[in-house]
């Protein structure tokens, strides 16, 4: 009994060797991988069973630190599209995995497992392999030394892949402001100006989702482009507003800006502050803008106001032109009105047409004898006219022709003796 015991225990380690070793097996091809963000991570992998069974199901398990966060990706869910985990593997004996858009959520351990037609025929590699994900990172140095970015001055930009180490190997693509400028791992900027102010990115040139952190190259420099502008014109009447402006380009933006006037004797003087300044007499004027980096002068402009009796003699002119403008209409609407109130016969039918009155004594004479006793009666002769619309189809007679008289008293005191 006791030799019996001896002679299992003896095979018995030598059994299992043969199953774990050469029957029942997976292999981490890589123990620890690393992945930007964004990119794809690929988890190489084999395994082993005997030969007389079949496998039925294959799983990827991703173990984290909480058991209850444990992922199972099984074969039949890596099959959908909308995944981003691939099985790029078999039922026989390829098992890698690839995980696409990698993010920082699938830094993990990876392990396989499957499962054979036999009774308790189920293996996991336990082993697995170590996934981590990381950020493109950018490093800035600066040949001139450390300090504020002006302008002239260089700075290099260095893309750095963590997963690479020590070593270069990645190729990376440059971007400014989202756009895609050169290729390489690092940037050189030299002699900078206003136009290299932007943010920068890199990316790995095989991967254009992993994007790095961004860098903002803010360079300054003192006033550019420093001009006045004159409101509302270059020549004013007197007593108008004229505002002169000064505009400048700067970074950090002006913080002064100074107004100069040249008199007739070619000196200059000091006359105001603010970008807006409102002159009290014509000349030639300038400004200067001033930051911590520089200062920068405008170029001369020269307006002029005119005297108050050019603009007095102009709105005289224009007063007079309106009022003779009003008289020769009053004077020819008066005219064309007493043309029709006044009507004198010119044709023979026009006389014609004319009827006559006469004034004879009134009977009323004898009443009032005693009050014009010396009171003469005059006869007076006066013309009618009578303008009659007849039908065109009636003949006129002469012979019908109606006297209309009628009698009118006037009364004429004669003079005294």
């Amino acid at each position: 009994m006791c030799n019996m015991c001896i002679v299992t225990w003896t095979l018995m380690p030598l059994f299992l060797a043969g199953v774990l070793c050469n029957t029942w097996e997976v292999v981490y091809h890589q123990r620890r991988i690393c992945a930007v963000k964004g990119s794809s991570a690929v988890i190489p992998c084999s395994f082993y069973y005997p030969k007389n069974l079949r496998v039925k199901r294959v799983m990827w398990v991703q173990v984290k630190s909480h058991p209850f966060r444990t992922l199972f990706i099984s074969d039949r869910k890596m099959k959908q599209v909308t995944t981003r985990f691939q099985y790029f593997g078999d039922k026989h004996h390829n098992c890698s995995l690839k995980i696409h858009q990698v993010e920082h959520n699938d830094t993990g351990k990876y392990t396989f497992r499957f499962t054979t037609n036999s009774k308790g025929g189920k293996w996991t590699g336990r082993v697995g392999s170590t996934l981590k994900v990381v950020d493109l990172s950018i490093s800035v140095t600066k040949p001139n030394g450390n300090g504020t970015t002006k302008e002239g001055k260089s700075v290099n930009l260095t893309c750095r892949n963590i997963c690479d180490g020590s070593k270069l190997l990645s190729a990376f693509t440059w971007f400014k402001n989202g756009e895609p400028i050169t290729e390489g791992p690092t940037l050189y900027l030299s002699n900078m100006s206003s136009t290299n102010s932007g943010n920068y990115t890199c990316s790995l040139k095989t991967h254009t989702g992993t994007t790095s952190g961004v860098i903002h190259i803010d360079v300054k420099y003192g006033p550019k482009n420093t001009s006045v502008s004159v409101r509302p014109s270059m020549e004013a009447d007197a007593g108008s507003n004229i505002n002169l402006t000064c505009s400048s380009h700067a970074n950090p933006p002006v913080e002064n800006y100074t107004w100069f006037k040249i008199d007739d004797d070619d000196n200059i003087m000091d006359v105001g502050n603010g970008p807006v300044f409102v002159p009290g007499d014509g000349g030639q004027y300038l400004c200067s803008a001033t930051n911590k980096h520089g200062s920068q002068n405008s170029s001369v402009v020269t307006f002029k106001i005119k005297p108050y009796w050019a603009t007095c003699t102009r709105d005289v002119l224009i007063i007079a032109t309106v009022a003779v403008l009003l008289i020769g209409i009053t004077v020819t609407a008066v005219r064309r009105l007493h043309k029709k109130k006044t009507w004198v016969p010119e044709t023979e039918e026009d006389i014609q047409n004319t009827d006559y009155v006469n004034w004879l004594p009134c009977d009323n004479q004898s009443q009032q004898g005693n009050q014009y006793e010396e009171a003469a009666t005059e006869v007076i002769y006066a013309t009618v006219h009578f303008t009659n619309k007849r039908k065109s189809n009636q003949m006129a007679s002469h012979n019908n022709e109606d006297v209309v008289y009628i009698t009118v008293c006037r009364n004429q005191l004669s003079n005294p003796l």
